[in-house]
């Protein structure tokens, strides 16, 4: 799996299911970033014939919603839903719960 420098604003592709994402938040560094267990490509590059979803890494993204590795260091946003489970460095990534305000009693 190839190691790619996430930057905020760029776009990716899956290439084994039709999830598309924009990065919000990134940590410095290189990262594997990954979708049904291949290699994300950026959004205007031409997905290679042939890929096929992992099972185990099926889980589906959801069109709206944010994911984050455990430490939050990575946010991405799904502008389109898919089949395929997003991961960073084999680590799959979860959907950010939104925040819990203080009781007002």
């Amino acid at each position: 799996m190839a190691k790619t420098a996430l930057k905020a604003g760029a776009r990716f592709k899956s290439t084994v299911c039709d999830t598309q994402v924009m990065v919000v938040k990134a940590p410095a560094g290189e990262f594997e970033l990954s979708c049904g267990g291949a290699d994300v490509v950026g959004a205007t590059a031409a997905a290679a014939a042939g890929g096929t979803l992992d099972p185990a890494l099926s889980g589906g993204t959801l069109i709206g919603k944010r994911y984050v590795n455990a430490d939050e260091s990575l946010e991405l946003l799904c502008t389109k839903g898919g089949k395929g489970t997003l991961s960073l460095d084999g680590t799959a990534l979860e959907i950010k719960q939104a925040k819990q305000l203080p009781s007002s009693d």
